[in-house]
């Protein structure tokens, strides 16, 4: 059974998915800057890593959102 997130989880979640974005955007640098083309799809290959890894960050904190309380905690 699913249990609401704490405020620190959350924010957890939301670090790794700004981490997971810096990736992305370094791993873009990376492949459009490359002339090896092993290296180029790498990078790509690892932008769609770390958009799977956002979507999957997002995907649990919308199963938790559902348990959140509507009104702030006293």
């Amino acid at each position: 059974m699913l249990q609401a997130l704490t405020g620190k989880e959350l924010e957890y979640l939301v670090d790794s998915i700004s981490n997971e974005d810096l990736l992305i955007k370094q791993n873009a640098v990376m492949a459009e800057s490359a002339t090896n083309i092993a290296l180029r799809q790498i990078g790509q290959q690892m932008i769609q890593t770390h958009k799977q890894h956002v979507q999957m960050l997002l995907q649990s904190m919308s199963q938790h959102q559902q348990l959140a309380p509507m009104q702030p905690q006293q």
